[in-house]
């Protein structure tokens, strides 16, 4: 079967720098892309694994990158290029960027890790408050980097502790809540309200103990994701297309509950 396939989790960079952003990113994380993270190579990657649909999570690391960032973030979103915009927590003109993305993207991708923030800190309520009464989904990194050298600023625990401050916050948590955070992801987040999107998760566990994750999440609640161009989107695409789960649920993950997500934005 051909499933509608929405990636929630993709990167791309204006192509002006691309090259610059791919070798620092290759030296950080200490892997190599599988292509250039650039629109143009998405694209084609896309059309090769006849996805749908592909996110571009954006990130600023310094709070005066934010705006020149969403600028190029919103002149690239199309019927298939939905938009997660960059966000910093000590952007001074927060505010007016909140209206924008509302009014112009679908959402935004915030990076604690490199950002220097707590996801649960008090510091950032007002901010949560206003993201929360506008509606917009966030997706924050989770768990550890692949470097494996930064300290855990988002961690499942604080995840959930931020959840329960704001119940009505569109909270997406990647790689499954916490990359290589397992046992806390079973402790803390699974049987949630919050999102959680497979980027990164397929390869680190076994196929029974995956399995169980989904089957203990709610259904409604994970999306499809990849981390395009970290690796090849038809890696992630085959693995869950053999997993041994309901049809329904594949259908859930590959598509519906991400179009649930951005139904103001995605079409039939």
């Amino acid at each position: 079967m051909r499933f509608k396939v929405i990636d929630i989790h993709t990167h791309a960079w204006p192509q002006k720098i691309s090259q610059k952003a791919r070798e620092r990113l290759e030296s950080l994380f200490r892997v190599n892309m599988v292509a250039d993270p650039t629109i143009d190579t998405l694209l084609k990657y896309m059309d090769k694994n006849s996805i749908d649909i592909s996110v571009v999570c954006s990130v600023a690391t310094r709070p005066e990158q934010v705006k020149p960032i969403n600028d190029w973030a919103v002149s690239i979103r199309n019927q298939r290029i939905r938009v997660f915009c960059s966000f910093h927590p000590d952007d001074k003109n927060w505010r007016s960027e909140l209206k924008r993305i509302k009014d112009k993207g679908d959402g935004i991708k915030m990076q604690p890790e490199f950002q220097g923030f707590y996801v649960d800190e008090e510091r950032i309520f007002s901010i949560y408050d206003e993201i929360e009464s506008l509606g917009i989904p966030i997706l924050f990194h989770c768990g550890h980097e692949l470097s494996g050298t930064m300290l855990v600023h988002s961690s499942p625990e604080r995840i959930k502790r931020l959840k329960r401050k704001f119940p009505a916050l569109k909270i997406i948590a990647a790689h499954f809540g916490g990359f290589k955070l397992w046992d806390d992801v079973e402790r803390f987040l699974l049987g949630s309200d919050v999102y959680l999107d497979t980027s990164y998760f397929f390869r680190y566990l076994e196929p029974e103990v995956i399995k169980k994750f989904l089957k203990n999440h709610p259904k409604n609640r994970i999306l499809f994701g990849t981390d395009f161009p970290l690796i090849d989107q038809s890696e992630d695409i085959g693995y869950l297309e053999k997993l041994d789960i309901p049809l329904e649920l594949k259908e859930r993950i590959f598509y519906k509950n991400a179009k649930e997500l951005l139904k103001n934005n995605i079409s039939a």
